[in-house]
């Protein structure tokens, strides 16, 4: 059984505007035999934009870890081998969420499904 890792834009899209997400983005989180991950640090990533106010589904964040359960999604915590090398990465983006999806991707050796042509960068393979 395969994994991929989805950006959270990408999650975001699935649980709210599916039309949004590429037709290939859609059939792999939609297929059952590939294991699809979501990184805390997405979470995280929406709290913060939640509280101050990029993002406004406060009903998502509240319920996020029962929604990804339910869509038999896999919660990937972070770990200090996930923040070391975060940390360590080289290059401009200075997002720390994506640079963790980064490290988190390189880590597990994952695509990762996203719209953001920064992963490219980073040799990741991305999905979209």
């Amino acid at each position: 059984m395969s994994e991929v890792l989805i950006d959270t834009h990408t999650l975001i899209w699935w649980f709210e505007g599916r039309d949004k997400l590429s037709g290939k983005a859609r059939k792999i989180i939609e297929d059952r035999e590939i294991v699809v991950l979501v990184s805390a640090a997405s979470a995280w990533e929406l709290a913060i934009k939640c509280q101050i106010g990029k993002f406004r589904s406060r009903e998502l964040v509240d319920s996020l870890d029962r929604e990804i359960e339910e869509e038999g999604f896999v919660e990937l915590p972070v770990t200090i081998e996930h923040a070391v090398r975060a940390g360590s990465l080289g290059g401009l983006h200075k997002d720390p969420f994506d640079r963790m999806l980064i490290a988190q991707a390189l880590a597990r050796i994952v695509p990762v499904v996203s719209a953001d042509k920064c992963f490219d960068t980073y040799g990741v393979r991305r999905l979209w």
